[in-house]
């Protein structure tokens, strides 16, 4: 593949919404999962800091089209934001945006279903166009005056790094000379809460990791859900400044047993691994992070997956949930986000906790990032230091 670069990073999340903040948070040993009251009760989340908040805020009084958006979009906005200027884009007009999401406009889905169950079925007329998917990158395309491509999907959890591959393809075909591309997700609502605790996998834990992917002899699942967009600036390697090379692209899908489940050897996302060690061309890599969501299966089995293509090469292990919470379509973009950082700042973080993955203090060159999502389908992306 030819290489494509990183230029800008935007983010907003549990973790927080500036570059030292985040690293900060991911050296420390406090969780930013909280309670919050959901379903009439204290639910453990991955919520927005009260600064966060303020800054959704903000932008919603910046125009009275903006008060009426989905969070989710509003916070792909604040990324999206955030990208371009970190990449010193000059030009927007022409720029591509693929921003997906697994669940979209979720809060405000329920709250016009609600409202049209309470008000003998009488809807506004916003209720269609606010609660669809694509509105996402449409609204970073107006909010940035852009006029080029945009794109947006729910690939369930793997949506984020599904983006990244659709950037790559369209950059690396000069169908876009720069592109947006990640992941936005507002969950923390009572239906989508009622749903994870339905199929079992939400997390009863109450020690000082609530979620804890990989923990040393754990027995019960412990995913908790999160909050928050990332996304990144993507352009055609031309010899510029850059935070990050991508090098490697991979991509599977298995066939199910069962709409939420992964096979025991995660068969997808061992070949997702493999294609992207091919097309990197490599052999091992020096870190890599997991998606590990903190479900009992699904950790082992991706652990499983890594042990059958690396064997006693195995790399330095690492996820973001037990710190910011599963944010379903944004999780991959979360977790190429630690990953830049922790080339930039030339150290693995690791788990704060005993745990079963393989651990090192090595120094990471290159790292690659594992996503999944329901329905078997796997994406693992390779990056190195630009």
């Amino acid at each position: 593949m030819q290489n494509i670069l990183i230029t800008g990073i935007g983010s907003i999340s549990a973790l927080g919404n500036n570059a030292d903040e985040i690293w900060e948070n991911y050296q420390g040993n406090t969780t930013l999962i909280s309670d919050c009251c959901l379903n009439n009760g204290d639910v453990k989340v991955g919520k927005l800091s009260a600064e966060s908040e303020q800054l959704i805020k903000g932008l919603r009084k910046e125009k009275i089209a903006y008060r009426k958006l989905d969070k989710s979009v509003v916070m792909s906005m604040i990324a999206s934001r955030k990208a371009a200027k970190h990449a010193n884009w000059k030009q927007i007009e022409n720029t591509a945006i693929n921003i997906g999401s697994s669940r979209g406009a979720t809060a405000l889905f329920e709250k016009y279903h609600k409202h049209y169950l309470q008000s003998n079925k009488r809807l506004s007329p916003l209720s269609s166009p606010t609660t669809t998917l694509g509105n996402i990158s449409s609204w970073v395309a107006m909010d940035l005056g852009s006029k080029g491509a945009t794109l947006s999907h729910s690939i369930t959890c793997s949506t984020a790094l599904h983006s990244i591959l659709n950037a790559c393809v369209w950059i690396k075909s000069d169908m876009a000379e720069q592109f947006l591309a990640g992941g936005s997700e507002a969950p923390l609502t009572n239906f989508t809460i009622a749903q994870m605790q339905a199929l079992g996998i939400y997390s009863k834990n109450k020690s000082d990791w609530p979620c804890n992917p990989l923990q040393k002899n754990k027995d019960e699942n412990s995913m908790i859900l999160g909050e928050g967009a990332v996304v990144f600036a993507l352009e055609k390697d031309r010899g510029q400044k850059a935070i990050a090379k991508i090098i490697g692209l991979g991509f599977a899908t298995e066939m199910i047993e069962h709409n939420a489940s992964l096979s025991a050897e995660a068969e997808c996302m061992h070949n997702s691994m493999k294609m992207a060690l091919h097309d990197a061309k490599l052999s091992t890599i020096d870190t890599l992070v997991m998606h590990a969501p903190g479900t009992l299966q699904g950790d082992e089995a991706e652990l499983k997956a890594i042990t059958k293509i690396f064997g006693k090469n195995m790399p330095h292990l690492i996820s973001t949930k037990h710190l910011s919470g599963h944010t379903l379509g944004t999780s991959g973009a979360l977790s190429i986000e630690l990953a830049i950082m922790m080339l930039q700042n030339e150290k693995n973080i690791s788990f704060p906790y005993e745990s079963s993955a393989h651990q090192n203090n090595n120094t990471p060159e290159t790292i690659m990032i594992n996503g999944v999502g329901f329905g078997g389908n796997a994406v693992s992306i390779i990056l190195q230091k630009a």
